[in-house]
């Protein structure tokens, strides 16, 4: 309808072409604009000055010989200024985005290793931009930016990857679980050494406490009965414990002590035996 009427509508972010008589005229911008088609002028096309954006997946190979797959994303657009390179010296600007993409990342990927290739995807996206925009500034375009979004290794290798990982984490956790039992093992036996050496001084003490009270009261029973010996006072202490032993083994109804033949006769036969290890380590000291 605007063409029956020599008027045409150019919208915001766009740039239209007009040619007259075959033959570029002018860029028309945004707004509306008269174009006498009996005078030969005819709207060729418009050009859409918006940010585009390309996505790009190249197969290629690593240095190891590992195939995958590189995503890039080209963000582009087209100048104002340069609208008429853009609308008639390129058919096909994505086939034409592709190629270049295609040729940088097979030319820089094949000289890394896998695992370089994940550490310098942005050095990879940065030589990809720098080689488009001297290629498609000619053409009218200016590159606004390019990214490496993925890079995806071929499924076994991901998961040959994700095996070896596997397998270090768990190497480290069995070794920091070993630190662990021997750090508790160390604290363990330090802590039954200082058990132990607390408990022998409690069992020394008591005896040297048993050995003070039967001298203590050896001395008392002889200043306190006139004529009896220590000998005496030795037969009737070991007596007494052997009753009150005795008392105690029988009060409890738990019991699990094993008797052997045995008498108040025999007190005697410990007490003379006590009394000649006494005077034998005596002989043998002196």
């Amino acid at each position: 309808m605007g063409q029956a009427f020599c008027c045409v509508q150019v919208d915001q972010s766009n740039v239209a072409i007009r040619e007259q008589f075959g033959k570029f005229d002018e860029v028309l911008e945004p707004g509306c604009h008269c174009l006498p088609w009996f005078l030969g002028s005819q709207l060729a096309g418009q050009l859409s000055l918006r940010v585009q954006q390309l996505d790009v997946r190249c197969e290629t190979k690593t240095k190891d010989n590992v195939f995958v797959t590189v995503v890039a994303s080209v963000q582009y657009r087209a100048l104002a200024e340069k609208a008429s390179d853009a609308f008639y010296k390129l058919s096909n600007t994505r086939a034409q985005i592709q190629a270049y993409v295609f040729d940088v990342i097979r030319a820089s990927v094949p000289k890394l290793e896998l695992d370089s290739t994940f550490e310098q995807k942005n050095e990879i996206a940065k030589a990809v931009e720098e080689e488009l925009e001297k290629a498609m500034s000619a053409y009218g375009y200016e590159i606004v930016q390019t990214l490496i979004t993925d890079i995806e290794p071929d499924e076994h290798v991901k998961r040959a990857m994700n095996e070896i990982n596997a397998a270090s984490r768990m190497r480290l956790a069995a070794s920091e679980k070993a630190e662990a039992e021997k750090i508790l093992q160390i604290k363990r036996a330090e802590g039954e050494a200082e058990s132990k050496y607390l408990g022998g001084l409690g069992i020394a003490r008591q005896r040297q406490a048993i050995v003070d009270g039967l001298r203590d009261s050896v001395l008392a029973f002889s200043v306190n009965v006139p004529g009896t010996s220590a000998k005496d006072v030795m037969d009737m202490i070991l007596v007494t414990q052997y009753f009150d032993t005795m008392k105690e083994i029988g009060a409890s109804s738990k019991s699990s002590s094993v008797f052997i033949p045995h008498g108040p006769g025999a007190v005697r036969d410990i007490a003379s035996q006590i009394r000649e290890g006494l005077l034998q380590a005596e002989a043998a000291s002196n």
